[in-house]
């Protein structure tokens, strides 16, 4: 498939520089990007939030952390592990976990109501 599309010169440049890997770059990118139906959560205040505003089931399945927030998750687990954790960051590591939890339930009675509805 073709396509045509307008772009600043500076990325047009860039473009130019990859030649044929331009479809690989465009294939890694879009896998990067969350689908218009996933939200990227924070916090347990954003999760809530979403929560309280009694979304599809799918868009429950569809909940992932933002990457900020992985990567902060995957620091305090290694530092768990190695035995190198702070009470601060045993805390904030307890919040997180927590967090995980409220999600993976929400996401249990998600997938439970669309077996249901089959």
């Amino acid at each position: 498939m073709q396509i045509t599309l307008e772009v600043p010169d500076c990325i047009g440049e860039k473009l130019k520089q990859l030649g044929d890997r331009l479809p690989e770059v465009l294939e890694r990118a879009i896998a990067e990007l969350p689908a218009s139906e996933t939200a990227a959560y924070h916090n347990e205040l954003e999760i809530l939030e979403l929560l309280a505003s009694q979304p599809s089931p799918e868009a429950i399945l569809a909940l992932r952390p933002a990457p900020a927030l992985q990567a902060r998750m995957s620091e305090l687990l290694a530092a768990s592990k190695s035995g190198n954790l702070s009470s601060e960051r045993e805390i904030e590591r307890d919040r997180y976990l927590l967090l995980e939890h409220w999600v993976r339930l929400a996401k249990a009675y998600a997938f439970k109501q669309l077996q249901t509805a089959e």
